[in-house]
């Protein structure tokens, strides 16, 4: 294909957008998310597109998330540099575009689906997931938090089921992600053209536009067959509606069997801070509107910039020397306080803010 990170094509009435890096896993670069806010918003105001369709190059991810290994060696190379003020602030403002568009925006989500690829996708009106797709916000394991709107979205999940999924990175496939309504249909991934073509030659004009496209989607949607997180649900509700991380740790290690000693072992590997900053970032973010979510999240993502935040220590361990050792600072959830939390929560110089 191209050699440009993000393509853009109109067919059919159809702004066709595909995320075009498949050897990094289409992961968001700040150029690819600069692009994509000069483009959709002409045509959203364009009569002659009808819908947005977003979908990956290559046949392994939609999109793995954001290109955080930019932040780090700009962190190291360049620490006057403007990248980790620039890229949280536009693609924040990407995706609250996204939620606000008015003309559905359909992913088709062949593959993986991840951070920053879930900020492009969960927020739209529509979201296909083929029996490659495989979601997670992993933003803990390198010492952040589940951003772009997921203090919005996870918080509305059924259940503790969204701060299980922010904690732990949790993976879900095509199944559980549409019984938690995570995605709204399962197509298969040799249909997925098909159901493009379709796309293009329906008629989705109109105020019933959304409910044209559910017509067109449910033309190729198929069974994929039974979820299983309804029988998690109980010990989720148990071991993570608790009101802190240091409580979640104790109801995990008083239940019995295999499952929750797996959480247990998952969550004493993250990062004390991270997890903490997350438990506080959803309950902030509960019932508020998207805009303070984005707001809230915009906050802590220049908070975690700091060159001496477990955010860049959990990037060098996992993704840049690769030893699978971070140094967390604190090391144990015990030496996290309140000041600490809260104070990712402060206002920032450069705050974020809606019209």
């Amino acid at each position: 294909m191209s050699e440009f990170e993000i393509l853009f094509d109109v067919k059919d009435g159809l702004g066709v957008i595909t995320l075009n890096r498949p050897k990094a896993l289409n992961a968001l670069t700040h150029g690819m998310i600069l692009e994509l806010e000069r483009v959709i918003p002409g045509w959203e105001k364009d009569p002659a597109i009808k819908a947005v369709v977003l979908r990956g190059a290559g046949d392994r991810a939609f999109c793995a998330g954001g290109d955080v290994i930019g932040l780090y060696r700009e962190m190291t190379d360049n620490p006057g540099g403007t990248l980790r003020r620039d890229f949280f602030r536009d693609e924040y403002i990407v995706n609250r575009r996204i939620y606000r568009y008015a003309k559905p925006w359909i992913s088709l989500i062949d593959g993986i689906d991840m951070g920053g690829g879930v900020g492009l996708s969960a927020h739209g009106s529509h979201s296909v997931a083929s029996e490659k797709f495989l979601f997670a916000m992993p933003e803990t394991t390198i010492g952040l938090f589940p951003d772009v709107g997921g203090g919005y979205f996870l918080t509305r999940l059924a259940g503790a089921l969204g701060t299980y999924l922010a904690l732990t990175s949790h993976r879900l496939k095509a199944a559980d992600a549409l019984w938690a309504g995570i995605v709204d249909a399962h197509v298969p991934s040799v249909r997925m053209g098909e159901l493009l073509e379709a796309l293009g030659a329906a008629d989705l004009s109109g105020p019933q536009a959304d409910r044209k496209v559910d017509a067109v989607i449910a033309r190729f949607a198929t069974d994929p067959g039974p979820p299983g997180l309804p029988a998690m649900m109980a010990d989720i509700d148990r071991c993570f509606s608790a009101e802190s991380v240091g409580e979640i740790v104790a109801r995990l290690r008083k239940q019995p069997g295999d499952w929750a000693q797996k959480q247990l072992a998952a969550l004493l590997k993250l990062s004390p801070l991270s997890m903490a900053i997350t438990l506080e970032q959803l309950k902030r973010c509960a019932n508020r509107s998207f805009e303070d979510a984005m707001t809230i999240e915009y906050r802590m993502a220049q908070h975690c910039m700091r060159p001496d935040h477990d955010f860049f220590e959990g990037v060098r361990a996992l993704l840049v020397d690769k030893d699978q050792k971070p140094r967390w600072n604190p090391p144990a959830i015990e030496g996290v306080t309140r000041q600490m939390v809260d104070a990712h929560f402060e206002p920032v110089t450069n705050d974020l803010c809606f019209d």
